[in-house]
């Protein structure tokens, strides 16, 4: 998985009045849950753009002032209701031998049969809630999807992987092929190709 750095100052004071005085100087306020003791630091908002603003999912490495550094994933972060800055950011921080928790996004591969006869391709998950080691993780979940007919549907059991365990219950359903005004049986399609004459000699 992806992995970006993000370079950030300590905090000693978390009261309000802190906390106003750093998001007036563009700075963004920060907490890191889930190791012995919790970190709080802030880092300008700028250096968020790659973590907050795209589809992708990193893990991330806090570099704080004082040399120390901090492996994290992003859990909850809040935007303001009018001007959608960035005013707070929640962290966990990640070890290598403990499992997370993530919502992996994912990506379909090859052509649907019943695409290609005016199906439409409807998704129902466009991120998958995976458990595993941060290493073993993937930037995202790959489904072929090539051998969907019309009315056929791809599950989560379908993109099993020994290297996470997916978090949804097995019959639940990531993307289907649903009939369209301009679909065609594809049982005729196909008697259709196998009809089709030979060139004559």
């Amino acid at each position: 998985m992806k992995s970006l750095t993000i370079n950030a100052s300590q905090r000693e004071s978390v009261g309000k009045k802190a906390t106003k005085a750093l998001r007036n100087a563009g700075q963004v306020p920060c907490v890191i849950y889930g190791g012995d003791t919790i970190v709080h630091f802030a880092a300008p908002e700028i250096a968020f753009k790659n973590l907050v603003y795209t589809p992708d999912v990193h893990t991330v490495v806090i570099a704080l002032d004082n040399g120390t550094t901090i492996n994290v994933i992003l859990q909850d972060i809040q935007f303001h209701p009018v001007t959608d800055r960035i005013l707070h950011i929640d962290f966990i921080q990640i070890f290598d031998d403990k499992p997370i928790t993530m919502n992996i996004p994912f990506k379909t591969t090859g052509n649907s049969k019943g695409v290609r006869n005016g199906g439409v391709l409807r998704f129902n998950l466009r991120r998958i809630k995976v458990k595993g080691l941060a290493s073993k993780l993937p930037d995202v979940i790959e489904g072929d999807i090539t051998e969907l007919k019309i009315g056929n549907k791809l599950y989560v059991t379908n993109v099993a992987s020994e290297d996470y365990t997916i978090l949804h219950p097995d019959n639940t359903v990531i993307c289907q092929v649903k009939t369209s005004r301009n679909a065609v049986a594809e049982d005729e399609d196909e008697e259709e190709e196998a009809a089709t004459p030979a060139a004559e000699a």
